[in-house]
């Protein structure tokens, strides 16, 4: 069994990365920061004409016709690049509405780059006070941060018993927060008896949420793979004591433990993305591991790296920190790796008590 992309996934992914090596390269991100802006506006717009955020539409509906695995090729790249643009917020945006008639316009906005799109996640029911019957709500709490919501049209607030629909362009939207990772914009979500939306109840939260881990894990693949390179090339370069550090035992051991957590966070994550595009009856269970793997693996390979780059790493003028500050968000974003080991937990418990293997 073949479990490596298929030649037209990497294809996506190579035009993907081609496409960002011009337009998202450090320099170009950097000097994105320096003007202040929410987003790239251009390559926003690049990534629309390309039908990026078509991927996971059907055909019928004026997408590609892909799914969640093309998805992840596409974070993926992202996340190797930093680029500053709300692309994960739009696509589970796209993803929460896509197949509902009443929502097509939104949906084909979304799609063109027109509009821009965010979700407000969060795990703990008490957040959000839900007040009236039938498809027309309330809503009053504070979720946050939520990446895009300073820029975004709508916000598809996702709770563990029901996913909710609130138009941001009618009810003004938040303001962006002070934030360490300054490739994407972060806010505060208030909300005081706004009017929403109802788009489903506790099985469409669970599969938004299992899409959330997904793509965050994507994203921190990326980011991580893009980290390991950059570490082994300077291993090989930086000279100490008459020879590459890289052929010091201590530097050899930190950039192999390096690539065994990227490969796993690539395994489960291809899995992961896998049973989502599937509808796999363990979906669920392979996102949450995903993210866990995801979220922890991140964080053992930013350190490895600060650690084998030396003084050089925690320096501005290098890129590194670039990886490490986006990757603290995404470890966060849609459950950090203590509520997906929870989650795990609860899935596999339940499997048990219904006699059903685990593996």
């Amino acid at each position: 069994m073949d479990f490596d992309l298929s030649a037209d996934q990497v294809a996506l992914r190579d035009g993907a990365r081609d496409l960002l090596d011009g337009r998202s390269d450090p320099s170009r991100v950097r000097a994105h920061l320096a003007t202040g802006r929410p987003y790239d506006v251009d390559l926003w717009e690049a990534m629309a004409e390309q039908g990026w955020l078509a991927v996971a539409v059907p055909e019928t509906e004026g997408g590609l016709g892909l799914g969640w695995v093309e998805v992840a090729v596409l974070l993926g790249e992202v996340g190797r690049h930093t680029a500053p643009v709300p692309l994960a917020p739009t696509l589970m945006a796209v993803a929460a509405l896509v197949g509902r008639p009443e929502h097509a316009e939104r949906v084909q906005a979304m799609v063109a780059g027109a509009s821009i799109g965010a979700v407000a996640w969060t795990g703990d029911p008490s957040q959000l006070s839900v007040d009236g019957e039938g498809d027309e709500v309330t809503l009053s709490g504070r979720l946050g941060p939520v990446e895009g919501a300073s820029v975004a049209d709508l916000v598809v607030v996702v709770v563990p018993d029901g996913v909710h629909l609130v138009d941001l362009s009618a009810g003004g939207r938040p303001t962006a927060e002070p934030a360490m990772d300054l490739t994407r914009t972060l806010s505060w979500l208030p909300l005081e008896s706004t009017p929403a939306m109802r788009l489903g109840g506790a099985d469409e939260a669970a599969r938004l949420t299992a899409l959330g881990a997904v793509a965050a894990s994507a994203e921190l693949l990326g980011g991580a793979d893009r980290v390991l390179e950059l570490s082994a090339q300077y291993a090989k370069d930086r000279v100490q004591f008459g020879a590459p550090i890289g052929s010091f035992q201590a530097v050899k051991h930190r950039c192999a433990d390096m690539l065994v957590d990227v490969e796993g966070m690539r395994s489960t994550t291809w899995y992961g993305a896998w049973s989502v595009a599937t509808a796999d009856p363990d979906a669920g269970l392979a996102a949450a591991t995903a993210k866990v793997w995801g979220a922890d693996a991140s964080k053992r390979v930013m350190a490895s790296g600060l650690q084998v780059h030396g003084g050089i790493g925690f320096t501005w003028e290098h890129d590194l920190h670039l990886f490490i500050k986006r990757a603290q968000v995404s470890q966060l974003a849609f459950g950090d790796a203590a509520f997906h080991r929870r989650a795990l937990a609860a899935g596999l418990r339940a499997k048990v008590a219904d006699g059903l293997g685990v593996m």
